[in-house]
């Protein structure tokens, strides 16, 4: 097949790709999404449903993630190969997914397998941009939980204490993960997470649905030991 006949199958497909998302848009899930800053209406399930379908298809994914919509930018994700990325392709993208959702999704799906996750997680945890820096804090938090060594989680501590309560809202849930993290995985620095928690009482007050736990540090610490020890 020649280099034009490929191009054209590459948008054929691409057009019949956008179509069926379009055919997925629900205007009641759009005003839900959108009251949590994603601008998408399309039913999660469904759109896995349709990643599952389509399988691993690098190119497609390229072409849904330059559409710049988020529901396609959510498929990208879903049906993407993460070590196919360089690291300068994984930064640019993180710094156009402002959607919450495709924010989450990049760096979950994709960056944490890919090669250049400590790379990008030194590089964000540093940039002055918040949300980009929320990327960084979130990465750390995966090594906290599972390759701690080499982390110096007291000078994490000391930054989650001298920063989070005024940070902005993305960062700010971030490294509150972060802080509970230390708590949960890492008894040595247990109480002093728990004490920088009820000092700052940051997410103290959040809206917690019955049979949930409360993002509140000192409680998710709490309640997430109490299970571990209940095993």
């Amino acid at each position: 097949m020649r280099e034009g006949q490929e191009a054209e199958v590459g948008e054929t497909v691409l057009a019949e790709v956008m179509a069926e998302l379009a055919e997925l848009e629900d205007p009641k899930a759009r005003a839900v999404n959108e009251k949590r800053g994603d601008d998408h209406g399309v039913n999660l399930s469904k759109l896995r449903a349709l990643a599952k379908r389509l399988k691993t298809q690098q190119e497609l994914a390229y072409r849904l993630w330059e559409t710049g919509d988020t529901a396609a930018r959510l498929l990208a994700l879903l049906i993407c190969r993460p070590n196919a990325f360089d690291r300068d392709e994984l930064d640019a993208m993180l710094r156009e997914a402002r959607a919450p959702k495709v924010h989450d999704w990049l760096v979950n799906y994709v960056v944490k397998k890919s090669p250049h996750a400590e790379e990008l997680r030194l590089a964000w945890s540093a940039d002055p941009d918040p949300v980009v820096a929320s990327a960084g804090w979130a990465l750390t938090t995966e090594r906290v939980a599972k390759k701690p060594e080499g982390l110096d989680l007291a000078a994490l501590l000391d930054v989650v204490e001298a920063e989070m309560k005024d940070a902005p809202d993305r960062l700010q849930w971030a490294m509150n993960h972060c802080l509970a993290q230390i708590g949960i995985e890492h008894a040595e620095h247990r109480a002093r997470a728990i004490d920088i928690g009820e000092r700052l009482e940051v997410l103290k007050d959040y809206p917690t649905p019955a049979g949930c736990t409360s993002p509140f540090a000192p409680t998710w610490i709490s309640e997430m030991v109490r299970r571990q020890n209940a095993r």
